[in-house]
């Protein structure tokens, strides 16, 4: 019999024995499917949804600002159909409200939006900004979302989960001198760790779902000029000289959402040298992130955080 254990070790996971390299214009037609992606409206998420639309699916932009949602929207318009939904993920009334009013069914969720290095503040229910937008958020929209996902869920995490650490008795940071940077890395692993976590409960749970992690690389978004410090002029030039695009970035999330054989548990990065860019391959991640036990500890934190409880049906699993 299968186990969770057997997809998340530390090691990268192979897939096929592809000889090519993987590019967008391998997606199948995602014709009849439906896509939600958060902060859909810029970068990642955004080149992401123009695959998907391109491909043929339906994709529900979920982002903070509608007006930029729907300029969104008519850049990326193609054979597929968009559907723009307000959602701040630093709000969880928002986040609620957003899950509310979705239809379903979703084939696939990606939870793509985040905040990089911010400077110290509060999200409306008083978490620390990154690991509320990051995580709490995400893995809130993920519990209320579950029943109507049919196929997979797709979180997005980065290589500074490398250098986080999960503070379970101060995930907040009310108690530590704020460092925007670790900051930024727990919530990041901390997104990684929650992918790994739901795979395991919907392998115990003989779910047909699968849980995906991707990471994007280096990638020149608008997060690198949101730090509010001089760290974004210093990060505007490594842009210019180091990162690949957005369309570059997306294609890990692209292939974690779209390969239709691809195990659960898979964390999917680009090729080249550091993770930095090149084509998507499985690759692999910290011990840290593996960590069963603080795996359940931050769910169950995270569940009594946002008063979420996200509920895991059974079902075949193949």
């Amino acid at each position: 019999m299968t186990t969770a254990d057997d997809r998340l070790d530390h090691h990268p996971a192979g897939h096929g024995t592809r000889m090519t390299a993987w590019t967008p214009a391998d997606i199948g037609d995602q014709s009849g499917r439906t896509f939600v992606v958060t902060g859909a409206n810029s970068g990642i998420g955004l080149e992401a949804s123009r695959e998907l639309v391109r491909a043929g699916a339906r994709v529900v932009l979920a982002v903070r600002d509608t007006e930029k949602g729907e300029q969104a929207a008519a850049e990326i318009a193609g054979r597929g159909t968009t559907e723009v939904r307000r959602l701040d993920l630093a709000d969880l009334s928002s986040v609620r409200a957003f899950a509310a009013d979705l239809e379903g069914p979703v084939d696939v969720l990606i939870n793509n939006a985040g905040l990089m290095a911010v400077p110290e503040r509060r999200t409306a229910d008083g978490f620390e900004m990154q690991i509320g937008t990051n995580f709490l958020g995400h893995f809130a929209l993920t519990g209320l979302l579950l029943d109507v996902v049919t196929d997979r869920v797709v979180t997005l995490s980065s290589v500074a989960h490398r250098v986080g650490k999960i503070d379970l008795a101060d995930l907040n940071w009310r108690r530590r001198r704020y460092q925007r940077w670790l900051a930024y890395g727990q919530s990041k692993l901390a997104d990684l760790m929650f992918a790994y976590e739901l795979e395991h409960r919907f392998v115990a749970a003989g779910s047909p779902l699968r849980s995906m992690a991707a990471h994007p690389g280096y990638s020149a978004t608008n997060l690198q000029s949101r730090t509010e410090s001089v760290q974004d002029l210093a990060m505007g030039v490594f842009n210019k000289i180091v990162a690949q695009g957005p369309a570059g970035g997306a294609q890990p999330t692209l292939y974690a959402a779209t390969v239709p054989d691809l195990p659960g548990g898979t964390y999917v990065g680009p090729s080249g040298f550091q993770e930095i860019s090149g084509p998507p391959v499985p690759v692999g991640s910290t011990v840290a992130s593996h960590d069963r036990a603080t795996q359940a500890a931050l769910w169950d934190l995270a569940a009594e955080l946002t008063g979420v409880t996200p509920h895991i049906r059974a079902g075949a699993r193949s």
